[in-house]
């Protein structure tokens, strides 16, 4: 009997091996298998020990410790990255004794968003991306109002040469009066009629004594 608790005493108990690590939303999901197998589980079994902390923090936790080989780790701030240790604690029914195991290797892991957070970012990025619209809509306003003499003149139709300037490069040995001339119709003088009516004396002093 005392043989066997010095070598109990003297047994080193590893870390957990194969730690599966699933992020889920603000959570993390922890899997992982036994140091080593226990022949008889009625003589003895294995606590298990979670160390995490948000990286780059100085805050460590521990969560309670538990029997079963995989445990959740709730409550976890989204879209960050957390990091664990795994370790086992052997201990012994009949004697009471205990043997506290290693730490795991330290890994890292990110958080998913949940179902609020991911609703936070639709609205936040709907409102942003509406804004930056509005911007660009208010700033281009701004610079057509600023320089529409430049635009209107960038989309004015440039002027047209004249038929018969056209026919003079054409062919410019014909003189520039006769190409000119051509086709050019000529127009009636237009002249102002006038109406004389002529009124009897009689009728004359009627209209002044009326005025």
């Amino acid at each position: 009997c005392i043989i066997s608790i010095i070598h109990m005493c003297m047994l080193t108990v590893g870390p957990p091996e194969n730690i599966e690590v699933t992020p889920g939303e603000g959570s993390l999901i922890i899997r992982f298998s036994s140091p080593f197998d226990i022949a008889d589980a009625s003589t003895a079994f294995f606590w298990y020990y979670v160390h995490y902390w948000e990286k780059g923090g100085l805050q460590q936790a521990r969560a309670c410790p538990f029997r079963s080989n995989s445990i959740s780790l709730d409550n976890l701030k989204p879209f960050r990255v957390y990091c664990l240790q795994v370790q086992a604690q052997l201990l012994w029914n009949k004697s009471n004794i205990f043997r506290l195991g290693h730490l795991s290797n330290t890994s890292c892991y990110e958080t998913m968003a949940d179902a609020s957070t991911e609703l936070q970012q639709v609205i936040l990025i709907s409102v942003g991306t509406f804004s930056l619209l509005s911007v660009l809509a208010g700033a281009c306003f701004f610079l057509v109002l600023k320089y529409r003499g430049l635009i209107k003149y960038w989309f004015h139709t440039p002027p047209s040469i004249p038929l018969q300037i056209e026919e003079y490069l054409k062919d410019p040995t014909q003189p520039i009066l006769e190409v000119l001339d051509k086709d050019s119709s000529p127009k009636d003088d237009v002249w102002d009629s006038v109406s004389i009516i002529s009124f009897p004396e009689k009728e004359q002093e009627d209209v002044l004594q009326t005025l």
